[in-house]
C-alpha cells in the first residue's frame, strides 16, 4: 500500500480539455455547503476581496487501498500532498489577503477527520450533493463508481471567478503556483 502523502514519480499529467474555459467572469452562485468547522458557507456570499477554493477529487483513507487504477487516472492522485501544501502556505495566502477553502464531494464527517489529521488551518467544504459542481459545470470524472471533481483551483474576487488554475499538476505545487500568482497581482 502506498503512502497517501507521497506522489509516485510516474503519474500521468492531466491535459487541458477546456472544461473550465467558461468559468472566468461567472458570479459564484448562492450555494450553501457544509464546512469542517460545523457551519454552512454560502459560496455566493464570500464578501469583498479574494477567496481561493481548491477543488480536489478525494483524499485517501489511511489503511484503505486507493480505488483500482487510481494512479493511472491523470490528475487523480495527490489530494493529500495538495492539502498539505495549502496548509503550509495558508499564512502566505492570508498575508496576500486571500481566504482559503478546500472543496471535494466527500462527506463532511470524513473531511473533518482528514482536516484534523492533517492539521489544516482552513475549512474544507463538502459538495456531496454536487450542487456547486452542477451549477458551475465543474469538470468531473468517474472512478470505482464515484463521481469526483477534477482537480482545479478557483480564485474568486468580490464574488466573481477571477482566475481558474486547471489542470493542476503536480498537485503538491498548486499552493505555490497560487501564492506566486497572487503575489504578482499585488505587485505594483
Amino acid at each position: 500500500m502506498s503512502r497517501l502523502d507521497e506522489l509516485p514519480p510516474d503519474l500521468p499529467r492531466p491535459h487541458d480539455d477546456g472544461a473550465c474555459d467558461h468559468l472566468v467572469g461567472l458570479a459564484m452562485p448562492h450555494v450553501h455547503l457544509a464546512s469542517t468547522s460545523g457551519r454552512t458557507v454560502d459560496v455566493g456570499a464570500l464578501g469583498k476581496g479574494r477567496t481561493v477554493i481548491y477543488c480536489y477529487p478525494r483524499t485517501g483513507v489511511p489503511g484503505e487501498s486507493l480505488p483500482a487504477g487510481w494512479d493511472a487516472i491523470p490528475g487523480a492522485r495527490g489530494c493529500t500532498p495538495q492539502a498539505c501544501a495549502f496548509r503550509d502556505h495558508a499564512a502566505e495566502l492570508a498575508d496576500l489577503d486571500a481566504r482559503l477553502f478546500g472543496l471535494s464531494t466527500q462527506d463532511t464527517a470524513y473531511q473533518r477527520e482528514m482536516a484534523e489529521r492533517l492539521h489544516l488551518p482552513f475549512e474544507v467544504l463538502s459538495d456531496a450533493d454536487f450542487a456547486l459542481t452542477n451549477m458551475l459545470r465543474l469538470p468531473t470524472f468517474a472512478a470505482s463508481g464515484m463521481r469526483l471533481i477534477k482537480r482545479l483551483t478557483l480564485v474568486v474576487k468580490d464574488g466573481t471567478i477571477e482566475r481558474v488554475f486547471y489542470p493542476v499538476f503536480p498537485p503538491d505545487e498548486s499552493a505555490t503556483t497560487v501564492v506566486n500568482w497572487l503575489g504578482d497581482k499585488r505587485a505594483p
